[in-house]
């Protein structure tokens, strides 16, 4: 998560350690150096995702189509010049980083409370400057660049560590981020995101080496000099005294400088008269209030260490123990095959989650864009739990041989402390004929294996007896329908024009392109809808959850956003829906549409019946939710319970949405 304020201390106090750079010559010269060789760019794929959303809209759950078309322009931009990219996302949250990402979750708390303030006030999108990404927007890319054709790596510890591994092993001409530590890591070039000019390929490049002249150090200092600033692993408020001590005797002290700058100045200062020994290093620590943990000096400077790096501050007896082989010894999975299996599919982006929870049996889930003062729709960490419930005891084989492990979540909703991880206990699926072991699921072949899948994956959402209709549709239809139907019966107070909006979306998204959908404009914006826009695509992360635990029972490029939703679309839709529009506008006089329309609503219906829970009409009009005060339930809105929409169900599920084309059914 790098060094506070060590860039802009960069940027303002010694500009020249970065300069412009054109990647174009940066590629050529290494084409020329290391013939047969092709340039290759590592990209911390994390530090980036903000950089690369520039949709115009971003609180309504996410302009994918408009994403996809933009990241496909990125990657056509570096091929066109010969180099390679190579993503990196975070594939866990290590334990001592905890602290800090439970700090960030609070502060985006703050953030998303603002926004949605901002949306009932104004009823628009705030500006750029409380920009927060779409919900699930980093799983999601990690998928989109991976069906671009990118070779996309999921890591088994903190990103920034293996990015720079890989870059230096390599021979990268450059990591492309926004994260001060790579100005620490002894790796190839650090190239900016923030400053790229992607038509032109030019970027601001970072030199360590320049950095070291500015400060007056050598680049085996760099690793003490940000753990004596604060990083990942030795906390600031660890420091303050010894900041102090720094400060008194720095002689550059400068008083137009703020004080993390001059700080930054005099610990550098302090750093440049140490002898670089283990046994200096050990003096060092008397000095710092590091408490019972004498040894977080030598972890922060290790932590910097790359494969096959040594430094003289760590003695040469002890190696570099940033490796994975504890939490595979402990896993919660005991079957290797399993294990290896889903580490594979983990590393090279093709599950979702699931060998975490194997390895760790842990957990989380990060913010989203949902409004805390709207109590009519709980969190979707707890529309989704019975489900994820289901996915675990998939995976863990809960009840067999009397075991039932339990799962450490880590998950973001209103009135969840974070003190601890939430432990959850994994609960069997009413799956026809039982639970299928692991093995079938993942390693068996045969059309009955298949069935198995599929049914198994519709137990996780109670929709096992929709098998039938559900496999009649396509792939992305019908999993847009078991997520539907599941929120449906989650959430009691969606009513029938929630529905409609939802179900006008997947049918009037087929054949819109990225260019049409940027071009709808929006009059004003409703925060409910923002709500449940970021629920829905929260969501599909569980269908994917599902879909790698059950052994895929569908392709994940079917389960994408950019296949089913489309932000700026479903609030037009749903405003449409609650003020009464009538079919023909709500499917934009697409005459084609209506019978798959009815189809799809009926199936879900029919779900919900059969649970018990009936979805009722209650229209709300232009009355958009204002001010904070949404503790209780609105009475206004019960007055609105005018009817409900239980229609006999007629499977006739046809037309465009069948896999195959069939003949057109008749319309209600």
């Amino acid at each position: 998560m790098g060094i506070k304020g060590l860039q802009g201390f960069v940027a303002t106090v010694c500009p020249d350690v970065c300069r412009m750079v054109d990647l174009r010559e940066i590629a050529e010269k290494h084409r020329i150096d290391h013939p047969g060789f092709p340039p290759v760019i590592v990209v911390d794929a994390m530090s980036c995702v903000r950089y690369w959303y520039t949709p115009e809209s971003w609180v309504c759950g996410g302009q994918w189509r408009e994403y996809l078309a933009i990241l496909e322009d990125f990657i056509k931009a570096f091929m066109a010049a010969g180099i390679k990219l190579v993503f990196y996302f975070d594939g866990v949250v290590e334990e001592k980083k905890r602290d800090e990402w439970i700090k960030r979750r609070f502060q985006n708390n703050k953030e998303i409370a603002r926004i949605f303030q901002f949306i009932k006030t104004h009823r628009k999108q705030p500006g750029r400057g409380m920009f927060v990404v779409p919900s699930a927007l980093p799983t999601f890319t990690r998928f989109a660049l991976k069906s671009l054709g990118q070779k996309t790596v999921c890591t088994l510890q903190e990103a920034d560590f293996e990015v720079a591994a890989y870059g230096l092993e390599h021979n990268c001409i450059g990591i492309l981020g926004q994260d001060s530590d790579y100005l620490i890591y002894n790796t190839c070039a650090y190239f900016s995101i923030e400053k790229l000019r992607l038509d032109r390929l030019v970027t601001l490049m970072y030199s360590r080496e320049h950095l070291c002249r500015a400060l007056g150090l050598s680049l085996t200092h760099l690793p003490l000099f940000a753990c004596l600033l604060g990083n990942d692993v030795v906390p600031e408020r660890l420091l303050e005294g010894f900041w102090h001590k720094c400060l008194v005797t720095s002689p550059h002290k400068n008083n137009s400088y703020s004080r993390r700058a001059n700080v930054i100045l005099a610990v550098a200062n302090y750093i440049s008269k140490v002898p670089c020994s283990y046994s200096s290093l050990k003096h060092l620590k008397e000095m710092l209030p590091l408490g019972s943990d004498m040894t977080l000096l030598y972890k922060g400077v290790q932590s910097y260490l790359l494969p096959g790096q040594q430094s003289p501050w760590i003695p040469p007896n002890v190696t570099n123990c940033q490796t994975f082989s504890l939490q595979e010894q402990t896993a919660m999975c005991q079957d290797k095959e399993i294990l290896q299996v889903a580490k594979e599919q983990h590393i090279r982006s093709e599950n979702y989650t699931i060998f975490n929870i194997l390895s760790s049996g842990e957990t989380e889930c990060s913010n989203s864009l949902e409004d805390e003062c709207d109590t009519e729709i709980p969190g979707q960490a707890l529309i989704y739990r019975p489900a994820r419930q289901h996915i675990y005891s998939v995976l863990l084989e809960s009840g067999k041989g009397g075991a039932y492990p339990l799962v450490k979540e880590w998950f973001v909703y209103f009135g969840n402390p974070l003190q601890q991880p939430e432990l959850i206990q994994p609960v069997q699926p009413s799956v026809p004929g039982g639970t299928p072991n692991l093995k079938t699921l993942w390693f068996a072949k045969g059309p009955d294996v298949e069935k198995q899948r599929y049914s198994t994956f519709l137990a996780c959402f109670h929709l096992q007896d929709g098998m039938e209709e559900l496999q009649a549709l396509e792939a992305p239809v019908a999993a847009f329908c078991c997520l539907l139907a599941y929120l449906m019966m989650q959430v009691s107070s969606l009513s029938l024009e929630d529905l409609n909006a939802f179900v006008a979306v997947i049918l009037c998204l087929k054949g819109k392109s990225a260019a049409q959908l940027a071009s709808l404009q929006l009059a004003q914006v409703d925060s409910r809808a923002v709500h449940l826009g970021a629920v829905f695509v929260r969501g599909l992360t569980t269908l994917l959850l599902a879909n790698s635990a059950c052994g895929f029972p569908f392709r994940m490029d079917d389960l994408m956003p950019w296949e089913m939703f489309d932000g700026k679309l479903f609030q037009e839709k749903y405003q449409q829906s609650h003020r009464g529009c009538s079919l023909e506008g709500l499917l934009e006089g697409n005459e084609s549409l209506y019978a798959p329309f009815h189809n799809l609503k009926s199936f879900i219906c029919k779900a919900c019946t059969a649970k018990k829970r009936t979805i009722q009409s209650r229209p709300r009009g232009d009355g958009f939710i204002t001010g904070t005060q949404q503790r209780e339930f609105n009475p206004r809105f019960q007055q609105t319970h005018r009817s409900s929409f239980v229609p006999p169900y007629h499977n006739q599920m046809r037309g465009f949405l069948w896999r195959n084309p069939q003949p057109q059914g008749k319309k209600y």
